[in-house]
């Protein structure tokens, strides 16, 4: 019997891998479809996105809110989530609507951008979803409460919601601050 060496080895494993490939029968070619996430709430009135990379979590309504004496009006007040001093905003107040009646449906979408932990609540949110490329569209004519601080449409069931910025709203010098 005659002894094999390295070289044979491999000169036969690359001869099964050259007669692999020709017999090969290709994976069917699929689209890489690429889907932008947001999440979907209303501001007075007006159905809105918000990237979801800009929200870290989003909580119910949170129990016995510490007002803060001395701060505008849409600064609701202070909220213990897990040992973390939580400020909870009416976003909606803060843009110049009515104040959010808070209800069961009602959530606090928590931001956190550039060191500003914050909570902003909503009287609703519709969940998450995902976005195709051929969904987004023009931005539609906005008031200019909101349009400061929208980067973006997308189309979802037949209307244009516009992409609320987590991160221009925490970048805004009224937002940041709430002093009277």
């Amino acid at each position: 019997m005659s002894e094999t060496t390295s070289a044979d080895l491999l000169q036969l494993l690359q001869k099964i891998e050259r007669r692999s490939h020709q017999h090969a029968v290709g994976l069917p070619k699929q689209k890489v479809q690429e889907y932008w996430e947001g999440v979907l709430f209303n501001i007075t009135g007006l159905g809105v996105i918000a990237p979801l990379q800009e929200v870290r979590e989003i909580l119910n309504y949170p129990d016995g809110l510490t007002q803060v004496p001395g701060t505008q009006a849409w600064l609701l007040g202070m909220a213990n989530i897990r040992g973390n001093l939580l400020p909870i905003i009416d976003l909606q107040q803060f843009l110049g609507g009515a104040p959010v009646v808070v209800g069961r449906r009602s959530r606090v979408l928590v931001i956190n951008h550039q060191g500003l932990y914050s909570g902003l609540l909503v009287g609703e949110v519709q969940g998450m979803r995902h976005f195709l490329a051929e969904q987004r569209t023009r931005v539609p004519i906005l008031p200019e409460y909101i349009r400061q601080f929208v980067q973006g449409a997308y189309e979802y069931e037949g209307t244009v919601r516009p992409v609320f910025s987590m991160n221009l709203l925490a970048e805004n010098t009224e937002f940041r601050v709430a002093s009277l």
